[in-house]
């Protein structure tokens, strides 16, 4: 793993990330790998880079994309003006997997948060991902909340 690098994504970047993304049992259902690449995908990477609370991460070792995360920082007026980081979309390479490189990821998601002062790192996670929720707890994350989505 001394080979792993973290950087903001690039465009060229974003079809290994969809693959990432279309990479299991949810993803597959929601995300179209097929090329030309979806303008839809194009478009949210611009966006993303365009602004500075947002960042698009992937990890790489040598050319390889393994991974990859979103950060929002999120500023707000609770806990006496807070930032908080928020951690989306995270992904790691089917033949990477179970070698410590999630917990690398997660280490390195909340190193930044801390960086850009936030106060609190929060994430959310499908009910059915049973394994994720023994890994984020091992992490010392706390399911605190109830979430709810509506979709549009």
């Amino acid at each position: 793993m001394e080979h792993i690098v973290f950087r903001s994504a690039l465009l060229s970047d974003v079809p290994a990330i969809v693959a990432l993304l279309a990479d299991d049992k949810l993803g597959s259902q929601r995300e179209n790998t097929e090329l030309p690449l979806d303008e839809r995908y194009v478009a949210a990477f611009r966006a993303l880079a365009a602004d500075a609370n947002q960042q698009l991460v992937v990890v790489v070792d040598g050319e390889e994309v393994i991974g990859t995360l979103q950060l929002s920082f999120i500023p707000g007026i609770a806990r006496l003006g807070a930032w908080r980081g928020q951690i989306e979309a995270v992904r790691i390479a089917a033949h990477r997997r179970d070698a410590g490189l999630g917990q690398k990821v997660f280490e390195w998601a909340i190193a930044a948060c801390r960086a850009r002062g936030c106060n609190l790192v929060q994430l959310t996670t499908d009910k059915s991902r049973a394994d994720a929720h023994r890994f984020y707890e091992k992490l010392g994350f706390v399911a605190s909340h109830v979430g709810y989505k509506l979709a549009l």
